[in-house]
């Protein structure tokens, strides 16, 4: 594997000369061509120069620099770019060192593996990995890297150090827009029936972490060559999207992570506690009073059957007196 990127991390009074090495592989992705959907044929991006009007090949194509209101495009030499006065040319300067959580995630971009340039920078490199992992720190600080300065961070990963890019503040746009002026309103038991839902979860599979959708893709691709009809392997279906109350798909959800599990939701449930359990204790709860009331009713026709009793006797007796 080749280096990207070869420069130093300054540690204080310490340097040590590392090698960026690309952590990730896009080649791997699922990606598509553009075609012309009436016959099938490839659409391309050819480079063609603004001016003369004709077609380029890479090795004409240079960089340039628009500045802000101007029409003109100033040419850029690497040896221009070699030239720029700054410190982080040749070397990433730590300025910082701050807990990973509080990095925002949406500034993480793309990740560098940090191997040994130099024989003589086992030692401090090894030094730096073991002080952020005891201290539980990442660094943060500026490197320039393909032509342009960026933001940095340096974590430990499995015994290496990992760069990892980071946007700038001011490229990270706001949430105007994005959210409604009033915000939904939750009520506590809901809220801790998200949290039993959350503990219900287990960890993640070797089949979670694994891309179906690039297999299915070739599938789909194979049975079109092969004039016929493409054959997936039988999965869950998954429901449909639709509004629905959220107290009781949250309650479904528990009961179906725990059965998926084989846990006895049932046994636990009755112990107490946000979800199935606290229904069944009501629906159970309901039964004694159900009785209570019958029993009651059963006592009232008594005591009326017994009140009337007399009235009737009494009305008897007068019909024979009066005969």
């Amino acid at each position: 594997m080749r280096p990207t990127a070869k420069f130093s991390i300054s540690f204080g009074l310490v340097t040590i000369p590392v090698a960026a090495y690309n952590a990730t592989d896009s080649s791997t992705s699922v990606s598509f061509v553009r075609i012309h959907t009436a016959d099938g044929g490839r659409v391309r991006n050819q480079p063609v120069c603004s001016l003369e009007g004709i077609e380029i090949t890479p090795d004409e194509i240079g960089r340039g620099y628009k500045p802000d209101g101007a029409d003109t495009v100033v040419p850029l030499s690497d040896d221009d770019l070699d030239a720029l006065p700054l410190p982080t040319a040749k070397t990433l300067t730590i300025l910082a060192f701050v807990a990973g959580g509080d990095i925002d995630p949406l500034q993480m971009g793309k990740g560098y593996y940090l191997g040994i340039d130099s024989p003589a920078a086992a030692k401090p490199y090894a030094l730096l990995r073991e002080a952020m992992e005891r201290h539980q720190r990442v660094g943060l600080g500026k490197v320039a890297l393909h032509g342009r300065e960026t933001l940095a961070m340096i974590r430990p990963v499995e015994g290496a150090l990992v760069m990892q890019v980071l946007l700038w503040p001011h490229q990270i746009r706001s949430l105007d827009g994005v959210l409604p002026e009033r915000q939904a309103e939750v009520a506590p038991a809901e809220v801790a029936a998200a949290e039993t839902l959350m503990d219900s979860f287990g960890e993640l599979s070797e089949d979670d972490v694994h891309d179906h959708y690039r297999e299915a893709l070739e599938e789909i691709v194979a049975a079109k060559l092969a004039h016929r009809e493409p054959e997936f392997p039988a999965g869950e279906e998954q429901p449909a999207g639709q509004v629905m109350d959220l107290m009781a798909a949250l309650q479904d959800s528990v009961r179906a992570a725990k059965k998926s599990r084989g846990e006895d939701e049932d046994a636990k449930g009755s112990s107490g506690g946000t979800g199935p359990g606290r229904t069944t204790k009501k629906s159970t709860a309901k039964k004694p009073a159900a009785k209570k009331t019958a029993a009651t009713e059963a006592t009232a026709t008594k005591t009326a059957a017994k009140k009337a009793a007399p009235a009737k006797k009494s009305a008897s007796r007068g019909g024979r007196r009066a005969g």
